[in-house]
């Protein structure tokens, strides 16, 4: 049973930094793409960023510049590095990882989720 769960949330101040954690356990790491999605109140889930199993990354345009995917296979772990903190950033941000060993923008396509942390961004 592979289980994602996700740290880091928080309130910050509109320029500011914060960064999420999403340590996996079960399944096989190393092989899978991980990615970030986030959710606004009354709005879709939408793509942030992924990396995959060979360090390849791709973002979403409103965050590229600003935030940044890595992995660390050794502690099963993947981060989002998020600066320059704008209100619109405010969401629920969610960690999925995706057994397909290639760049995937697409939820649907995600095997498995975690819970979810807020990000709030104040003006």
């Amino acid at each position: 049973q592979v289980q994602l769960v996700e740290s880091g949330g928080g309130l910050v101040q509109a320029g500011g930094s914060l960064s999420l954690s999403c340590a996996v356990s079960g399944g096989t790491f190393s092989m899978y793409t991980m990615g970030w999605f986030r959710q606004a109140p009354g709005k879709e889930r939408e793509f942030v960023g992924a990396v995959s199993w060979d360090l390849r990354t791709d973002y979403r345009d409103s965050v590229k510049g600003r935030f940044t995917i890595s992995r660390d296979n050794a502690k099963n772990t993947v981060y989002l590095q998020m600066n320059s903190l704008k209100p619109e950033d405010t969401a629920v941000y969610y960690c999925a990882a995706c057994r397909i060993r290639e760049m995937v923008v697409i939820a649907g396509e995600y095997d498995y989720w975690g819970q979810g942390t807020l990000v709030t961004v104040s003006p």
